[in-house]
């Protein structure tokens, strides 16, 4: 699934994405080291992966988007 990054803090290594419809999505520090990731700006397109539905749903990985 693919999303745009929203917020991201350096610190905690944790964030926000805005999914397609315009949802906010956030994810935790283990979501954003198993993509690999150093570093994320917001408004970067993103590749996420997410585990869960409704309530409980979250992302387990978010990594760059690629062609």
């Amino acid at each position: 699934m693919q999303a745009t990054a929203y917020t991201y803090d350096a610190q905690t290594r944790s964030g926000s994405v805005l999914l397609d419809d315009g949802t906010p999505l956030e994810f935790d520090t283990a979501a954003f080291d198993a993509g690999g990731l150093r570093l994320l700006r917001p408004g970067q397109r993103v590749r996420i992966e997410v585990e869960g539905e409704g309530e409980s749903r979250r992302i387990a990985l978010v990594t760059l988007q690629t062609l």
